[in-house]
């Protein structure tokens, strides 16, 4: 038994070192094909452009409308999602027609700075493409004003690399659920096997660290599956943006953070009991004047509950990949490989460490949910 168990957790270390790996290598090859971009030879002044950082940055945490693979920027390779747009009605074509499209200068009116966009071709013709905002070009062309591209915006439902990401964390959760449940249902309450012998113990964990403990006993069980998938949810999507290719920064996308916090908010209202909303509007044992002051407050702490699990959610998962990405630029800043030996340890230190923070983000998130939840829910006590 004990060398089983030192054996699970030398396999434990080795795979927790080759995903930090693999990370510091995935962030490092998109450092590395933005120094292409950013470096690349002026034909006309033969001098290298300047590597601006937090293009860089911005350009690998920001949502997109293909999902790069791998190689250089105009030349890798990629899959590129269906561009859905309505305008005139609904059109559907490949967002490669915006990618390997025409790229085009504009002068801004105001600030006389050149901007490049990128003209569709072939279905995607009199529409561009600017910040990966889609706008229709109005006499071909794309104007812009303060750095603010001014022509008018097409209704976009396209499915963009967050939106695949989160397809795929779905399914990934669904199988992990259905998978254990099917198991379960086929063999009974016995020792767990396979997949099953992986998820027990994390659902276990949900159940009786998170939904029992901070929910009353007699209530706690129908709360339980909301918790599991959000906790599954998120941990799996942090996982994912860990691993080269399927990286993503789903979690450190507000829209996503946002919507599970309303989702947690809206669990929390419907759930509160008469106790719970007398706390809030009409304050027992306070006097009718603090009532009054008090109530505005109370209300706006339920919003602000959601409101912190929000941003707590977005702002660690995107300062972890912009931390990466701004040590492994280190190298490139001073055009000097011998930077490497200090920013690629403190990299890997940062990759693996985020795999810590995957875990606690999910913990977390689930476990302030059944917070609020509980509280709804408590019974009054004289």
């Amino acid at each position: 038994m004990t060398i089983s168990a030192k054996f699970n957790a030398l396999i434990l270390t080795v795979l927790t070192v080759l995903v930090a790996g693999f990370t510091y290598a995935n962030h490092h090859e998109a450092g590395h094909e933005m120094t292409e971009e950013h470096h690349e030879v002026d034909a006309t002044h033969g001098e290298a452009k300047e590597f601006k950082v937090d293009e860089m940055i911005m350009h690998h945490i920001k949502d997109a409308h293909e999902w790069h693979l791998w190689g250089g920027e105009h030349d890798g390779t990629s899959i590129y999602l269906p561009i859905i747009i309505l305008d005139e009605g609904l059109k559907m074509f490949s967002s490669k027609h915006f990618y390997h499209g025409e790229t085009k200068t504009a002068v801004d009116h105001a600030t006389h700075e050149e901007l490049h966009y990128i003209a569709g071709v072939g279905p995607a013709e009199g529409y561009a493409m600017f910040h990966e905002k889609i706008y229709k070009l109005e006499n071909g062309e794309l104007a812009f004003e303060d750095g603010h591209a001014h022509g008018e915006r097409v209704t976009d439902f396209s499915i963009t690399k967050n939106v695949a990401a989160l397809f795929l964390s779905a399914l990934v959760v669904m199988l992990l659920m259905f998978s254990t449940a099917k198991y379960y249902k086929k063999n009974g309450a016995v020792a767990p096997r396979g997949l099953a012998k992986f998820t027990e113990p994390i659902i276990l964990f949900v159940r009786d660290d998170i939904a029992k403990a901070n929910i009353d006993e007699h209530k706690y069980k129908k709360y339980v599956p909301y918790l599991l998938t959000i906790f599954f949810f998120i941990w799996i999507s942090n996982l994912l943006g860990l691993i080269p290719i399927l990286g993503s920064n789903l979690t450190g996308n507000i829209s996503v953070t946002l919507f599970l916090a309303v989702c947690t908010l809206l669990v929390t209202v419907f759930s509160g009991n008469k106790a719970y909303w007398g706390h809030i509007f009409w304050m027992p044992g306070v006097p009718v004047p603090m009532k009054i002051f008090m109530m505005p407050i109370e209300l706006i702490g339920v919003l602000t509950k959601p409101f912190a699990l929000m941003i707590r959610l977005f702002a660690n998962i995107t300062a972890g990949h912009i931390i990466i990405l701004a040590l492994i630029s280190i190298i490139f800043i001073n055009k000097n490989i011998a930077w490497g030996a200090l920013s690629v340890p403190m990299a890997l230190f940062i990759s693996v460490l985020e795999l810590l923070v995957a875990f606690l983000q999910a913990y977390l998130f689930a476990m302030l949910s059944a917070l609020f939840i509980g509280a709804a829910v408590e019974e009054h006590h004289h």
